[in-house]
């Protein structure tokens, strides 16, 4: 009891040893008091958090269950019956198989691309209900769906709900979430995902076995279980903090800190908490008013061109670096071949004598060490930070590219006579896929999601842009899903070797794109983000920041604790 008291007494605000003001943005780095140890230890130290993100992430669970549905129904004799124009035998069936697989992933990138608005104008819990609603039409649609056309726009339809969830869910997650276990939190999408692929591969492998169209109408049916649980759950979960204050309800934003730490009000690190998250999000919005001044007067047109204006500002000074690591690391994520692994899996395991039951199997067994490797990253991410593990990640995957190029260049057009190197090929493609889903992975297009990626375009923007540049990620990340999507087939098909070369050549790039570029973030606030990309650079700028944090300390209430003691003396 003494140990709190004391804690509350501490000062609210950045100070030296004589309690005076002192800058924050040069103090806090290292005097910052943590709310507790870092990654897989302090998830369970700050469990409200914790279980809030936890819910949040259900929305990984829809999409990834999403994607898992579709690789088993594809290939099911019930789904091609009824919908002729995607089985083997048609003409043409290639073209319309990937047409009904991109349409996903052009809803996904419309719904990411519209979703940084939505999130800022109605708050970041609210636009997941909207994203849940948009999903729950599109998958009542595919349910339904009775010929290839409608089956299309239900894809569509889903594929934009997916999109907003796949980037508001992390983005949500990352500002409610304390700095220590921010990048563990995040994994629990991230996990969520996978896990949903994994329970969606195996439903839709049991339900394969029943007769009739309910064989693939059924899991397009259960997907809507996780996302009404969703969208009624998120309603009664708090706002974001950081959102409220960007809305200048401060009070209300301490009232959400202090519930998400399950700290009171007055405690000091809380009080720190919400002193950064005021100062950052005055500092950007007054930066931005300098930007743009003749847009400042309150009207519909100039709220638009506002809008339009403020996305060109993810590539200006203050905020280009963000930008350049958020899409490059969706880039580099989608370019380090895990496609042509995946698509040339089935073909691998049917050479080594399988038949389609247990190549079927043995691709459940990929996602599950898909599974395996995300696992990892909810201790590690939080414990050796994000660079280590996209380095690592990037090693790894380089090496395992090179070693299946070269069993594939010299055994693939007799791979019965040589089960060695077929087996030592599955054994690598394992191996990849541990690797890849503990740092760069999983990802979407081939039904697995992604962890250090998808943490960190969720943290290192201002809150002014957060959500445009989560938003700019994430449609990088689909932009190249399709272009991969598109040349790995015949990338595989025509080059043989080659296509594993290729991919050996980007996981190099990633690694050394990652080790000069991409920055530290582990146990940083959101709003120590100003000075990881060192974007603050001028003296103009600093007495800026200084002048606002000051204004901010001039107008500071008591503390809760100071109160408390006037009451009792009273």
């Amino acid at each position: 009891m003494d140990s709190e008291i004391k804690d509350i007494e501490k000062p609210a605000i950045p100070s030296d040893e004589s309690g005076q003001f002192v800058h924050h943005a040069e103090a806090v780095w290292d005097e910052r008091n943590p709310y507790g140890p870092s990654g897989f230890q302090g998830i369970f130290i700050g469990y409200y958090a914790t279980l809030c993100a936890a819910f949040a992430a259900i929305g990984g669970m829809v999409f990834g269950y999403d994607q898992g549905v579709v690789s088993v129904v594809l290939v099911m004799p019930q789904f091609l019956s009824r919908f002729t124009r995607v089985s083997e035998t048609a003409s043409g069936a290639g073209f319309w198989k990937g047409l009904l697989t991109a349409m996903i992933e052009l809803g996904a990138l419309l719904g990411a691309l519209n979703q940084g608005w939505i999130a800022d104008k109605i708050s970041r819990k609210y636009s997941i209900v909207v994203a849940v609603i948009i999903f729950t039409v599109g998958s009542t649609v595919q349910t339904a769906a009775v010929d290839y056309a409608m089956l299309t726009v239900g894809r569509l339809i889903g594929g934009v709900g997916i999109g907003m969830l796949s980037m508001v869910a992390p983005l949500y997650i990352s500002e409610i979430s304390p700095p220590e276990i921010r990048g563990a939190l995040l994994v629990l999408e991230e996990f969520s995902i996978v896990f949903g692929i994994c329970v969606a591969y195996w439903i839709t492998y049991g339900t394969r076995y029943m007769n009739g169209e309910w064989a693939w109408r059924l899991p397009f049916l259960l997907q809507m279980i996780p996302s009404s649980v969703l969208g009624v759950g998120i309603v009664f979960l708090p706002f974001s903090p950081r959102w409220l204050a960007s809305k200048g309800r401060d009070d209300e934003a301490l009232q959400s800190l202090g519930k998400l730490r399950q700290l009171p009000a007055a405690d000091q690190r809380v009080q720190q908490e919400w002193f950064d998250i005021r100062a950052e999000a005055a500092f950007h919005q007054q930066t931005s008013a300098l930007k743009h001044p003749n847009l400042q007067t309150k009207s519909m047109v100039n709220s638009i061109k506002l809008e339009l204006v403020s996305w060109t500002d993810c590539f200006r000074k203050g905020c280009w670096r963000r930008t350049h690591i958020g899409v490059g690391l969706m880039f580099f994520q989608q370019f380090v071949g895990i496609n042509a692994l995946i698509y040339y899996s089935p073909t691998l395991f049917g050479t080594m004598g399988l038949n389609y039951s247990m190549q079927l199997i043995m691709s459940g067994v990929l996602n599950v060490t898909q599974l395996v490797g995300v696992s990892t990253s909810i201790w590690t991410i939080d414990r050796f930070g994000r660079r280590p593990l996209l380095l690592w990640g990037s090693f790894f995957m380089t090496v395992s590219h090179l070693i299946i190029a070269i069993f594939v260049g010299k055994y693939n057009k007799n791979w019965s006579d040589h089960r060695g190197p077929g087996w030592a090929s599955a054994a690598f493609l394992l191996f990849y896929m541990l690797s890849f889903g503990a740092t760069w992975g999983p990802d979407m297009l081939t039904r697995d999601y992604l962890a250090v990626p998808w943490a960190m375009p969720s943290e290192i923007f201002p809150s002014s842009l957060r959500a445009k540049g989560v938003a700019l990620s994430t449609c990088s990340n689909w932009f190249n899903n399709f272009v991969i999507g598109l040349i790995t087939p015949p990338l595989v098909q025509n080059t043989g070797f080659g296509a594993y070369t290729f991919f050996a050549v980007f996981c190099l790039l990633s690694l050394g794109w990652t080790y000069f570029f991409v920055p530290e973030t582990r146990g940083r606030t959101l709003e120590q983000m100003d000075h990881v990309f060192k974007d603050i650079s001028s003296e103009e700028e600093e007495a800026r920041r200084r002048a606002i944090e000051a204004e901010i300390v001039a107008h500071h209430p008591r503390s809760m604790h100071q109160k408390s003691q006037e009451h009792r003396q009273s």
